[in-house]
């Protein structure tokens, strides 16, 4: 892995942890840790669109309290939900 995508990783790991909420430092640093290493450099790209936004949008579209913007709806949101519903839980 290139030195400068490691660095972009270990900031949005970072960015991950450290939202704003206990509840989305837990849900998407926990994600994070688990799948970023893992990630497409598209994928990488819109996890860092996805955390530009608000706190509690994120928390209530991760949580299926509300739907995602069509915009933000795609696989890795996809991705996301599934670690909420199925891994964060036991960790």
């Amino acid at each position: 892995m290139p030195a400068a995508m490691d660095t972009r990783l270990k900031r949005l790991l970072y960015r991950a942890h450290h939202m704003g909420s206990n509840e989305n430092d837990l849900l998407f640093g926990g994600f994070a840790e688990r799948y970023l290493d893992h990630l497409t450099p598209n994928q990488v790209e819109r996890l860092e669109l996805l955390l530009a936004e608000t706190d509690n949008d994120l928390f209530e579209w991760v949580t299926g309290k509300r739907p995602a913007p069509a915009h933000l709806d795609d696989e890795l949101m996809a991705m996301i939900r599934h670690y909420v519903r199925c891994e964060a839980a036991r960790t």
